[in-house]
């Protein structure tokens, strides 16, 4: 082995060594980074559920409300006539009259 590979050799060993261990995480601190992450999904799957159930609800009553206006709109159609009916039926009263 040459003197300059000699000198050489040892820092690379070195390198190569603390390259290799600087970047290896150990096992607690893994499952501390993980119970962190954890703890925040279940919080938002928490705030998830909460918003869900309250978008149903939601849709639930609008759902109610739409039912129950195409009902009032029936029975608002239903009464127009017969007030047309009314009103004809005055109309030709007050014609009868009107004659006599």
């Amino acid at each position: 082995m040459s003197p300059a590979l000699k000198k050489i050799a040892p820092l690379g060993v070195i390198l190569v060594g603390s390259l290799a261990l600087g970047g290896c995480a150990t096992k607690g601190f893994v499952r501390e980074q993980v119970a962190t992450v954890n703890q925040r999904v279940d919080a938002l799957e928490t705030k998830l559920q909460t918003t869900d159930s309250t978008a149903q609800q939601a849709l639930a009553e609008a759902q109610s409300a739409s039912g129950q206006a195409q009902n009032n709109a029936q029975r608002i159609e239903q009464l127009n006539g017969r007030v047309d009916g009314v009103e004809q039926r005055m109309q030709e009263a007050q014609r009868k009259r009107a004659r006599n």
